[in-house]
């Protein structure tokens, strides 16, 4: 009968994929952009919110500049689009802008792109679940009052979702994803004909609040307002890269699937956000940043919800049917843009740890052939950043696009790099025309993110941005840290040239507590190695028990020397250790193999009532040079209780495949295997547990 625990998992996980089917989860593009471009899509419900909450700090009369702004933040999101599909069609591969950057711009900026980008990754999760939350808190208060904890159960249900891998994670986002589109463009067309064909003065909940400035701005604090807002707006822009570091999950042809769902990506984007943002206008709406202090005569009872669900209350009417879909598809899509970060986060760190940047253990693939660790450490990471923020978008956001940007501009200018190198040996002049149009939108794209970059870290460094600048200098030291010492273990490990030399002598130590049948089967397993010297060893804790021992030693006439380390502190480890090392020191090419004794338990308890002095002397013993170390398992009669078939599947992560068949070797009266047996000891089933007992086991 399986575990607990293996059932829920299978539950939750589904049953594991075996490599060969990694072909059977590439998407198409229309799986693929939902995968993809939700966050990206998603955006449209917060940036519109930032927008309007910034410029509210001037009074309700900046809101007209709104449309502007937005206006801006178009210009670079069509501006970066068209960049990045440079650069999929150009890096294929899945490393994206980290790719970019190393290739052609060296090492330590790839780095430094791949620490901004982890962070925006973490941030882009935080944000939009935290996001989600407001939207949904906002016609169902019992959300708004545990919005903490709903945002941190949104990302453990997202991290399972994923663990069950990429196909059937896209399968499950495109349908709420698509829905969010017709929604929202369904509600702009219905606002905009109510308007302008049938005539209707439609206003928002909040048209009628009057906003006073929270400063008097004009001149250059109205101009620093305006970049503070743009950069705030710029928001939208993030997850445009999710794409070029996520072409290996598209189906061939991957470049040419990957720019198509970027220029698709693009397009809906823009529509909506321009869409949303000259409604909001239309119909007056106001958002604050502090409703309590801001509106003049006091807030009231006055609750502010989310520029989407005003606009969806203003147009479809307060209790409909509707204004319940569109706060709805709001927050699921928001919960889901995070999912954009659940694949391109896993990816590149799989690469980065497989360039050794990061631990290699990020490098493989779960039992649904997705990168199972990667998406654990970012659902942890980004809850982490829920729980300290307390799910507050306008504090979240303050250290958003930071590392986006980071990573357009040094893309960007790594790109043109690229296209200046294979200028000179193209003669294709249809060819060299395509690369001259490709390098003059990669150089205007990394002009308008640099500039854009400068704007951000201006207008948000003090606001909180220096928190994710630190956190990228501290990730691209840590990187650098992993990659150095990868390299220092590959060298040390680095075969000299020529035959390996061999040790001059093997001398075997079995570590004795008391004449048992474990302890004569590595008597035995240590004779049939056949080692130059052979002592069995045993420490003098209790001279009493010592001299059982050597009394049944002598009765047993076992054909091995027993030697007696006297030990007045009653230390088991140290004098085992000493012994060892004077063994040693006659000749540095001779090998010392210690043979340990292990009992092997079936059930966990068992571990507790036998003490742990065979870890401990294994543990101390793997840092002494030329020292091997054996274990000699000696399965008690509990073990045989274990379930071995389903031990295996646990083991190779997937279903045993055919029956176990179990060696055994056979004893005589003596307790030593028959002189003509051949049958090799059985192995061990579990973890080390015992063999060298301590005083308190002698009995």
């Amino acid at each position: 009968m399986a575990r607990p625990t293996s059932v829920m998992k299978r539950l939750l996980l589904g049953r594991p994929f075996r490599s060969d089917r990694l072909q059977h989860t590439l998407l198409p593009k229309r799986i693929a952009l939902p995968v993809f471009a939700s966050d990206a899509l998603s955006s449209v419900a917060y940036a519109p919110d930032e927008i309007l909450l910034t410029l509210s700090i001037a009074g309700a009369a900046a809101y007209t500049k709104s449309p502007w702004v937005a206006l801006a933040v178009v210009v670079v999101m069509l501006t970066v689009v068209a960049s990045y599909r440079q650069n999929v069609h150009a890096y294929p591969s899945g490393g994206g802008d980290y790719e970019v950057a190393t290739v052609n711009l060296g090492p330590k900026f790839g780095v430094g792109v791949a620490s901004a980008l982890l962070v925006d990754y973490v941030l882009t999760v935080a944000v939009s679940v935290s996001s989600g939350v407001a939207n949904l808190g906002s016609v169902v208060p019992w959300v708004a009052e545990h919005k903490i904890g709903v945002a941190v159960c949104a990302v453990v249900v997202l991290t399972a979702m994923n663990l069950r891998g990429l196909r059937e994670s896209g399968t499950a986002f495109a349908i709420p994803t698509y829905g969010f589109m017709i929604i929202i463009v369904g509600m702009l067309l219905t606002g905009f004909f109510r308007i302008f064909v049938m005539g209707d003065d439609l206003r928002a909940p909040s048209a009628g609040l009057h906003i006073a400035a929270e400063h008097d701005v004009a001149g250059f604090a109205m101009v620093f307002l305006l970049l503070r807002t743009f950069s705030s707006g710029a928001a939208a822009l993030t997850g445009v890269e999710a794409i070029s570091n996520g072409v290996p999950a598209f189906r061939p042809p991957k470049s040419r699937n990957a720019a198509t769902t970027l220029l698709l990506l693009g397009v809906v984007a823009v529509t909506m956000l321009v869409g949303i943002v000259w409604l909001s206008r239309l119909t007056h709406l106001q958002f604050m940043e502090d409703p309590g202090r801001q509106i003049i005569g006091g807030a009231g009872d006055y609750v502010q919800k989310t520029v989407t669900t005003q606009l969806g209350e203003t147009v479809f009417g307060n209790g409909s049917f509707l204004l319940y879909v569109v706060a709805g598809a709001t927050a699921l899509i928001l919960f889901l843009a995070a999912n954009t970060a659940f694949n391109g986060f896993p990816v590149l760190g799989s690469i980065l740890a497989q360039d050794r940047y990061l631990p290699r253990q990020l490098h493989t693939r779960g039992d649904r052939l997705a990168f199972s660790n990667g998406i654990i450490f970012l659902a942890v990471s980004a809850s982490v950043l829920i729980v300290a923020f307390q799910a507050e978008v306008t504090r979240l956001i303050q250290l958003y696009i930071v590392g986006v940007f980071v990573s357009f501009t040094l893309s960007q200018a790594g790109m043109i790099r690229h296209w200046n190198r294979l200028l000179p040996r193209e003669r294709d002049p249809e060819a060299r025309r395509r690369m001259h149009r490709a390098r003059a939108i990669n150089t205007f794209g990394a002009f308008l993110t640099g500039t854009v970059l400068i704007i951000v870290l201006i207008t948000k460094f003090l606001l909180g941005a220096w928190i994710a600048i630190a956190a990228m200098l501290v990730i691209y030291v840590v990187m650098l840290a992993i990659r150095k010492h990868y390299d220092r273990v590959a060298a040390e490990l680095e075969p000299a040239e020529g035959r390996p030399m061999l040790p001059a002598r093997n001398h075997a130590v079995v570590l004795v507590s008391k004449v048992h049948l474990p302890t004569l089967r590595a008597v035995a397993y240590a004779q049939a190695t056949r080692p130059d010297t052979l002592t069995a060893v045993t420490v003098n804790v209790d001279d009493k028990d010592t001299r059982v021992v050597q009394a049944e030693w002598e009765r047993r006439q076992v054909p091995v020397p027993l030697t007696v380390i006297d030990s007045p502190y009653r230390e088991i480890t140290r004098p085992i250790i000493d012994f060892v090392k004077r063994v040693r020191t006659d000749s540095p090419r001779d090998v010392v193999t210690v043979f340990i004794p292990e009992y092997v338990v079936g059930h966990w308890w068992e571990n507790i009532l036998h003490n742990q002095s065979a870890l401990r002397l294994k543990g101390r013993l793997l840092f002494e040079p030329g020292v091997m170390v054996t274990s000699v398992p000696w399965q008690l009669a509990s073990s045989q209780t274990r379930d071995l078939d389903r031990m295996d599947a646990t083991l190779i992560r997937g279903p045993a495949r055919g029956p176990r068949t179990r060696g055994t070797v056979k004893l005589d009266a003596s307790g030593l295997p028959p002189a003509d047996s051949a049958t090799p000891a059985e192995p061990a089933t579990q973890a080390p547990d015992d063999g060298v007992p301590a005083p308190a086991d002698r009995s």
